[in-house]
């Protein structure tokens, strides 16, 4: 086997990816610190193409070096906003008819491998800060809690990783309904 070189990928240019058919998802980082977790949930959500991600309270917003470092250049590639208050970010959503789903380990939350989706509704996913997680009062707006199966001694996953295997649980069962 030989490792491809970049231009053999054919991947679409920013311009393309703007216009490109997204899936209804968006994730929202509810008071996320590190730069470095930031640039990489842009990344993520470039490979999947997520419709947008929502940054919160003191998650850092682009421009800024540290999250280009990590993302790479999809902070322009990805829609973004920022709202003050991550509460009011998961009101808009539920006013423009998303089901908003946290990444947190709540009594009756509901694991990853278990989710089911309809295809075509929209979605949002909230990921937390790397110490707190979800706030109480994220959570209690939410419409509900997924949690990611864990077998380990460790209680937890990085935020950017967690993100990343949510965000890809939600694009398989998206996209198993249609071709982007």
């Amino acid at each position: 086997m030989q490792v491809k070189k970049i231009e053999e990928l054919d991947r679409i240019s920013v311009d393309e990816f703007r216009d490109a058919e997204k899936i209804p998802l968006i994730v929202v980082l509810d008071n996320v610190r590190s730069l470095n977790n930031i640039g990489s949930v842009f990344r993520t959500s470039d490979a999947f193409r997520v419709e947008a991600v929502y940054l919160c309270g003191i998650t850092a917003t682009p421009p800024h070096a540290d999250i280009h470092k990590t993302a790479l250049g999809a902070e322009y590639s990805v829609r973004w906003a920022y709202f003050e208050k991550t509460e009011d970010a998961i009101r808009k959503l539920h006013d423009d008819h998303y089901t908003v789903y946290a990444l947190e380990q709540t009594k009756g939350s509901v694991m990853l491998d278990a989710m089911r989706l309809e295809p075509r509704s929209g979605y949002a996913l909230v990921l937390g800060n790397e110490v707190k997680g979800v706030s109480q009062s994220v959570v209690d707006l939410c419409d509900a809690c997924v949690e990611i199966p864990q077998h380990g001694t460790k209680h937890s996953l990085n935020v950017s990783i967690a993100g990343g295997i949510a965000i890809w649980n939600f694009f398989l069962q998206i996209k198993g309904s249609a071709e982007l």
